[in-house]
């Protein structure tokens, strides 16, 4: 669905701010735009933006697959189900996706002159699934809106258009930045670390460990809390003697006895401070976030 609410303040990496906008893609696509007859044909669809909101439902429409042959992870292209050439219009309903060969070997023929009576019939039909699915979105629009502050909406095709007019790579992070109207027309993502939010689960309810013939061989304990720590809690681990004295901060692996296993190593349950108690998801940074992007100045 994407979203925009917080990202890393440019003057410390490290922490992040919240914006003022809450941005949210409300729909892949604007269904009424496209099927409102004032706005369907021609006029619409030579504007940029709206190109992408054509392709965009033109994906949906077809399963991302050639409507001829079904062809499928091959490039795609707009084609008229009636040509031009004959007369057909540019409104959404005489538009399907074709491989390039089927759309060669289409020529100025008509879908059902080319074998496929059906397409047509298609063509016309609602899109059911993504009425429904785009309702959803637009209650989550609500629970936005009730917060208070201001919230803003767009389409998947317009977050497209926004990342590629910005030149910026397929991430969810961009994506979550290209929300919306009020996208800038210059962004500047270098030495931003986004932070990757990963759910990584609680554990398992196994209570025995199987060998390969599925016989149990270890008993785990009912008790997954030992010392006041339980595995997944990022600590920081104070050593004053021994063979790792410093620092280590990590998430912890517990163990009845009091000697847990931190960065690999073993350190004393009493050495260790919790940061933060594992909640079922995990924090990284992507390492090679911090490489500059090109051709983006500030925001």
């Amino acid at each position: 669905m994407g979203g925009c609410c917080a990202l890393p303040c440019p003057e410390d990496n490290t922490s992040f701010c919240c914006q003022q906008i809450q941005c949210a893609g409300s729909a892949r696509f604007d269904t009424q735009l496209l099927e409102h007859a004032e706005i369907s044909g021609v006029e619409y669809q030579q504007g940029t933006l709206a190109g992408y909101e054509v392709r965009e439902f033109l994906l949906e429409k077809w399963g991302r697959r050639c409507a001829y042959c079904g062809a499928a992870n091959t490039p795609l292209q707009v084609e008229h189900i009636v040509p031009r050439a004959r007369g057909g219009s540019d409104r959404i309903s005489n538009l399907a996706l074709a491989c390039e060969p089927c759309n060669i070997k289409k020529g100025t023929q008509t879908a059902a002159e080319f074998g496929h009576p059906d397409i047509q019939a298609q063509s016309r039909r609602p899109l059911k699934d993504a009425a429904a699915v785009n309702t959803t979105r637009w209650a989550l629009y609500g629970r936005l809106a009730a917060t208070g502050l201001p919230v803003e909406v767009g389409t998947g095709g317009r977050t497209k258009y926004n990342r590629t007019r910005l030149g910026l790579e397929k991430v969810h992070w961009h994506d979550a930045a290209c929300v919306g109207a009020s996208t800038p027309e210059v962004l500047d993502t270098r030495g931003v670390r986004p932070l990757h939010i990963i759910a990584t689960g609680h554990g398992n309810r196994q209570m025995a460990g199987l060998n390969k013939y599925g016989f149990p061989i270890r008993h785990r304990q009912r008790k997954k809390r030992h010392f006041g720590f339980q595995t997944g809690d990022i600590v920081r681990s104070v050593v004053v003697k021994g063979k790792y004295v410093g620092t280590h901060v990590g998430r912890v692996a517990i163990r009845a006895k009091p000697s847990f296993k931190l960065n690999g190593i073993d350190v004393p349950a009493t050495t260790c401070t919790a940061l933060h108690r594992a909640d079922g998801y995990a924090y990284p940074r992507r390492p090679d976030a911090n490489e500059p992007t090109p051709g983006l100045a500030a925001r």
